[in-house]
């Protein structure tokens, strides 16, 4: 029959078992290449993207967390008949691997990579990004999760380059490429310009800054041709002068400054401050300047635009270049210095704020994408004297600092200069490199953009057809990012990456893009040298020379690789080597129908995947606007105390730990379980152990418990017994068959937790309710009249199987075990594996949604029962004489009366009655709330409180449970105003939830204890039954006596004589004996009630 269960299961050792069966019998491989159900939506393929990790290094927890949300929906596809091909990938290229070698190579700039060699630093590079995908490879088996990995796209091929290259060149044609000097997020320390999605993976809360507010002086010859302004000359005011007092958090930036920006229509305050005069706004200046300060003047931001004021550092004069916009927006560089004197002054801007810091906003134009577009519209002057080290220019303070460091000298600087009102310190959230964790600098220079702007319609189109789990992603995160879009920085300064197509003309400065080799060979000065390149990488590449299409020229690539994000976005084309081959793969695969990702992915790879899409489509190179349908986004890892884990920290979990602790089923289990997707999870080996002992063991108990009484009576469990079953059976097939109809119905909603959750709940009420309600039924003998026995095994049965099947995405191992024993080891004609079967299909003529109503009624009450208990301390196995029930509905109260008996023998009670209302057994004692009735009513609480003292506390406490108003001294009281205090009355005890109340009775006869006494005896006994190794079946004499030998307390004597059919019956036990037992009896001292006892069995 049935192999034995040992109940002492080590899963971690089960499912190293079950890893030799699925590859010895390449279950993966088939159930991926098995012919498709016919009838299936386009023709039976589900389409998987798997979103491509980098293997530079090893794989932590939240890859664990991803890597089994992908797997689940995959299986459970390919359970509906569906063929699910799951090619994996590795994202090769990109800033995370070459900082990687740079540690291992020991270098710290890019003047030094360039100094070991491109080439070398490169092939270092494509070493390194395979290192560890052995470790990846081990990692995803150990925790099964499905997917091709000896034939995985991979990003630094050629073949997913050209691809890349092809992308490019579509969106060149449809002028959606462009270079622009502007202003974009800088690493120094990586030397290169991130996009706005890397950006937001790095920013820090509670980054301090130092917060300054220095002060720019007013050339004395704007005073005479500012109307406004001629009565505040310090020479006719006798102050030493007049200062505009800026603000800002970045001082390294004040050496850039050309400009300072105001607030036209506000109203700027002039006042006196220490013998001097200073402008901040009029709503500001209390804020800014104190008490101390005197009013003098008010004037309008109007007034103080095209005022020019002293620089407070002129780099331009100590050889630092300065340009300035001209009147098509570009820099033109500035050769008469002298002539940079009168060029700073004050503008009018709309983003000046007034809710912080003066009202007056410090500009420079190198260093803000704002500032920027500032200096094209009021052509200001353009100094940059930060380097692209991130250094500051020779001849200021902080020399050769990096920037955020020179802020100190900056302030210190400005201090002795008598230039700076104040400073203090503030914490904000700041952006730093989301891969070397470097502050980011805004830095002025040229990139290479995607004008994803113009396609903004048909990206918030496009996310309309998307089905984001959780919903609130559509609107909300991902809706929100791409409402506020701003062209792709699609171009990176670096060395190992998919190198960007374009070249450019020595001599007419035009600009080409190349969509494949072919064209590359084509346009090629050295067509020969082109077509034997076997590695597109730098530096091969950059030794490509084109001709140029415009003069003849000659073209040389530009320098920069293309974000790596780019690379992962293309992975739907790319990893077909569409459209040079496989053209037909393609588009049987695109869109997805599923990806699964954590939430920061929304503004990596799910944005790269949607906006290259959108790109495309809009170069009509593809059929779909959208490159995935589904997407579940997951919630982050977090520690026990609810802290993102990151290695940086210390407080990442190791995947290794809890897998070899207590499985990957465990694992997966508490992952899908916990919470919903995304949300975030706290993640701690106690937490992964609660789930595997109140679901795991629960199911596994009962597994073991149907095995071992099976293989005693050899029955076959798959024989349903002719006539209809009994009820209890009846009801759990019913269940079933609803748990079927809910996780299908989840599955197909892509929520794993709400379907995981119905199981376990299914799980919890197979083994607490139908198992313990029927455990006697399986006790019985066999014979062939015995109906209702093989109707118990034959429910049981299908509960278990089935659950083997809803089990197998979410537990793969377990339904795995379930599976072979309890299906193939009696039907050699079943599918090899349960991940090679069909998923259930609810039968709906089972479901019946009275009598699962009516048990979870009885369920509820029986609950309420043990509550009840529990409030004098009467033990569970403690016979009580009464049990009063107050339902909802009078219908209820019919149900249970029929269900009367079913109640008692769970509560161990001897009569149930049912009460039309509760007061007979809870008494209600009611007061105002005086506090919240007074400040409604003032005076009249008086009146109120002696009118609802008169009232009768049953009919209050009606209304306040009811949450209905109460009439009360004429004004209408709710529930909130009455404080409602329930008391059991004298011998009850009694629970209440939800409109139901269950009391208990709480005295004990002698009769009542006589029976307490004897079970808690059985319980001793069938413990030590377990203890001597004893089989289920077997029989057995049971001795008691004195702990000295002596004959045994007179009370425990009467009850092991009275109550001896009863223990007898319940311990299989043929003969009670009173007096010492034998050497070889199992024996126990017990402690019963206070009463010393020894306890002895033997096998018969």
């Amino acid at each position: 029959m049935f192999t034995p269960v040992d109940p002492k299961v080590n899963f971690p050792r089960l499912e190293e078992r079950i890893l030799e069966f699925w590859q010895r019998n390449a279950i993966f491989t088939r159930s991926v290449e098995r012919e498709p159900k016919a009838g299936l939506p386009n023709d039976g393929l589900f389409v998987f993207y798997e979103g491509p990790p980098t293997a530079n290094a090893r794989p932590g927890i939240h890859h664990v967390l991803s890597r089994v949300f992908k797997d689940l929906i995959p299986r459970y596809k390919t359970m509906q008949g569906y063929r699910v091909p799951r090619k994996a990938g590795w994202d090769t290229h990109g800033l995370p691997v070459e900082l990687e070698v740079e540690k291992e190579l020991g270098l710290k700039s890019k003047p030094e990579i360039e100094a070991y060699g491109i080439a070398a630093f490169n092939a270092k590079c494509k070493e390194s990004v395979s290192r560890y995908v052995e470790e990846w490879t081990r990692l995803s088996e150990r925790i099964a999760y499905w997917c091709d990995l000896e034939n995985p796209y991979v990003t630094w091929h050629n073949s997913y380059i050209e691809t890349c290259w092809w992308i490019f060149k579509q969106m060149w044609d449809a002028g959606l490429v462009y270079q622009d000097y502007r202003v974009a997020p800088y690493c120094a320390r990586c030397g290169t310009t991130l996009s706005d999605h890397e950006v937001s993976l790095g920013y820090e809360e509670d980054t301090p800054d130092p917060s300054v507010f220095p002060k720019f002086k007013v050339l004395s010859s704007e005073f005479s041709r500012h109307a406004a302004l001629s009565a505040l000359s310090p020479s006719a005011e006798g102050h030493s002068a007049l200062f505009l007092v800026a603000w800002t958090t970045t001082p390294w930036t004040l050496p850039g400054n050309t400009a300072l920006a105001v607030k036209e229509d506000a109203d700027y305050g002039v006042y006196e401050h220490d013998g001097e005069l200073l402008v901040v706004a009029a709503e500001l200046a209390e804020k800014v300047l104190g008490e101390r300060a005197s009013h003098v003047a008010t004037v309008r931001g109007a007034d103080l635009v095209g005022l020019k004021y002293e620089p407070l550092y002129r780099p331009e004069l100590s050889g630092h270049p300065a340009m300035r916009f001209d009147d098509e927006g570009r820099l033109r560089p500035v050769t008469n210095l002298a002539r940079t004197d009168g060029l700073r002054r004050v503008i009018a801007a709309d983003y000046v704020s007034l809710d912080d810091g003066s009202g007056i906003v410090h500009t420079a134009p190198a260093f803000g994408g704002e500032d920027f577009e500032q200096g094209k519209l009021f052509k200001l002057l353009f100094v940059q004297p930060i380097d692209l080290r991130g250094q500051m220019a020779a001849g200021l303070p902080g020399e050769g600092k990096f920037a955020k460091q020179a802020d100190r000298d900056i302030i210190r600087d400005l201090e002795e200069r008598g230039l700076m009102l104040k400073h203090s310190t503030i914490k904000h959230t700041y952006p730093f490199c989301w891969r070397c964790n470097t502050p980011l600098l805004y830095y002025a220079k040229p990139s290479w953009y995607i004008r994803t702007t113009k396609q903004k319609e048909q990206l918030l189109a496009g996310n309309r057809q998307i089905n984001w789990y959780p919903e609130h992603i559509k609107t909300g995160r991902f809706g929100n990012w791409l409402e506020n879009n701003i062209d792709w920085a699609v171009s990176r300064e670096r060395y190992w990456g998919t190198p960007l197509p374009f070249w450019k003309c020595e001599a007419c400065n035009h600009a080409m893009c190349v969509g494949s080799k072919a064209e590359l060979v084509e346009m090629a000065a050295d067509p020969a040298r082109a077509e034997a390149m076997d590695d597109f990488h730098r530096p091969y590449i950059d030794d490509i020379l084109l001709t140029c299409e415009e003069c003849g020229g000659t073209a040389k690539r530009v320098p920069e690789v293309a974000d790596a994000w780019f690379d992962s976005g293309a992975m739907p084309y790319a990893q077909w080597h569409y459209p040079f081959e496989n053209e037909d793969e393609f588009l049987k695969h695109f869109p997805a129908d599923f990806i699964c990702e954590a939430i920061d992915q929304t503004r990596g790879w799910f944005y790269t995947l949607h906006a290259e899409a959108t790109m495309l489509k809009a170069s009509e190179a593809v059929p779909e606007g959208i490159s995935f349908k589904n997407v579940i986004v997951l919630g982050h890892i977090q520690d026990e105390k609810g802290n993102k884990m990151s290695k940086s920290k210390g407080n990442a979990a190791e995947p290794w730990s809890v897998l070899d602790t207590h499985g990957a089923d465990a694992t997966r289990w508490y992952m899908y379980s916990a919470s919903p997707a995304g949300s975030s999870r706290r993640f701690t080996l106690s937490l992964v152990e609660e789930g595997l002992r109140r679901f795991m063991l629960t199911l596994w108990n009962t597994y073991s418990f149907f095995v071992s009484y099976a293989n005693i009576d050899n029955v076959d469990p798959r024989a349903r017994p002719e006539g209809q079953l009994p009820e209890l059976d009846r009801w759990l097939l019913s269940e079933l068959n609803a748990l079927v109809l809910k996780v299908t119905n989840e599955l197909e909603a892509y929520d794993p937790t709400d379907a995981s959750r119905a199981i376990e709940a299914f799980v919890d009420d197979l083994s607490n309710w139908y198992v313990r309600r029927s455990r006697r039924r399986f006790w019985r003998g066999v014979s062939e009249s015995d109906t209702d026995k093989q109707s118990a095994y034959y429910t049981l049965y299908t509960a278990l199987k089935t659950v083997s099947l809803l089990l197998a995405p979410f537990t793969p191992f377990l339904a795995e075990e379930l599976w072979q024993n309890l299906v193939r080891s009696i039907d050699k004609e079943a599918p090899e594996s349960v991940h090679l079967a069909s998923w259930p299909v609810a039968d709906r003529s089972q479901i019946d949604e009275s009598l699962n109503a009516e048990t979870q009624l009885v369920k509820r009450i029986c609950s309420l029962g043990r509550a009840a208990r529990a409030k004098p301390q009467i033990k569970v196995r403690q016979p009580v004489q009464e049990v009063l029930v107050k339902t909802r509905t009078a219908e209820e109260g019919v149900a249970l009366r029929r269900n009367a008996n079913l109640v008692l023998e769970e509560l161990n009670a001897k009569s149930l009655d049912l009460l039309a209302d509760e007061t007979a057994v809870v008494r209600y004692e009611v007061k105002p709330n005086l506090p919240v009735l007074g400040k409604k009513y003032g005076a009249e609480v008086a009146t109120i409180r002696a009118a609802l003292a008169a009232m009768p506390a049953a009919e209050v406490a009606e209304a306040v449970r009811r949450n209905r108003p109460l009439s009360v001294a004429g004004h209408e009281l709710v529930a909130e105003d009455i404080l409602l205090q329930a008391q059991d009355t004298e011998g009850y005890a009694a629970a209440s939830e939800a409109g139901y109340t269950v009391a208990i009775s709480t005295a004990i006869t002698p009769e009542l204890a006589d029976e307490g006494l004897a079970r808690e005896v059985v319980r001793r006994v069938q413990d030590m039954r377990r203890e001597a190794g004893f089989e289920l079946s077997d029989r057995i004499t049971l001795w008691y006596a004195a702990q000295d030998g002596s004959p045994a307390d007179a009370d425990v004597a009467r009850v092991m004589g009275s109550q001896a059919a009863y223990i007898q019956g319940e311990t299989l036990a043929t003969e009670i004996v009173a007096g010492e037992p034998p050497a070889d009896a199992h024996r126990a001292d017990q402690d019963l009630e206070g009463t010393k006892l020894v306890l002895a069995v033997r096998r018969v």
